[in-house]
């Protein structure tokens, strides 16, 4: 099992469980969020759900031995937008790191400790709202590797950060941790180390006694809507012939060795 989903209450958790890989995400993984979060969307008993990763870190993005493997390469090439996907919420798809081209119509809150970085970041950003202990890292790590954003990391940072600062993220891939993070505006609260989870559910519980149809029309009607939305995916998709010229190599590299900790010297 690479995730777990759990009800408390009317808030849905769920947690990746791959801490001997920092909770990067494989193509099951993947899947399995996907589903996840398909079925939070549709399940009338639940208002809110929570995004963690297990162990002491969010993610790690995508599982790059995977991606220096045909398997992963295969899941990337699997869930690329056809040309006539014209809606993003009536006509979901998965994204490579799962849940990232879906358009819920409810809120999802990021419970973020550790590491929050390349395709880790992008589900971060897919979330409706961050809360990182004191001791979170949020980057662009894919940046050493050729590894392209295909999550929606383009899209959501500038909206989120504005062009300035997602340029720099996005250029840099440099690490930033939880308070630079928040003076930026991509994370909301800042927490003591360990306490993530618990200040992501006091919140969520804190978003429960609202009237929900209401919150949720002024949630839906706040974002990109689901045709421009497409659009931006289907541009940044574009991307994805990178990968096939750099980023497999580049993943091999980190496979092999090269990098661990967020080394930018090593690579």
């Amino acid at each position: 099992m690479t995730i777990s989903v759990e009800t408390r209450g009317r808030v849905r958790v769920v947690t990746i469980r791959r801490a001997a890989a920092r909770n990067a995400v494989n193509p099951e993984t993947a899947r399995a969020l996907y589903e996840a979060f398909q079925a939070f969307d549709v399940d009338e008993a639940v208002d809110v759900a929570i995004l963690t990763g297990e162990a002491g870190s969010f993610c790690a993005g995508f599982d790059l031995k995977s991606a220096a493997t045909g398997a992963g390469q295969d899941w990337i090439a699997d869930v690329q937008i056809p040309d006539d996907w014209s809606n993003a919420r009536t006509r979901p798809l998965p994204g490579p790191m799962g849940p990232s081209r879906l358009m819920l119509t409810k809120p999802v809150i990021a419970a973020v400790e550790g590491y929050a970085v390349a395709g880790g970041i992008e589900l971060a950003a897919w979330c409706d709202m961050r809360v990182a202990a004191e001791t979170a890292t949020f980057g662009v790590f894919c940046r050493r590797w050729g590894v392209p954003l295909i999550d929606g990391g383009t899209i959501r940072l500038p909206r989120i950060l504005g062009q300035g600062r997602a340029n720099d993220l996005i250029l840099t891939g440099r690490p930033v941790g939880a308070s630079e993070a928040f003076n930026m505006g991509l994370v909301d609260r800042i927490v003591p180390e360990n306490q993530a989870l618990a200040a992501a559910m006091q919140l969520a519980e804190s978003l429960v006694p609202f009237p929900q149809a209401c919150m949720r029309a002024d949630h839906v009607s706040a974002r990109m809507s689901g045709e421009k939305l497409a659009s931006a995916l289907r541009r940044e998709w574009r991307s994805y012939g990178t990968f096939l010229k750099e980023g497999q190599h580049g993943a091999a590299r980190f496979a092999g060795g090269k990098g661990r900790g967020g080394d930018f010297a090593d690579i």
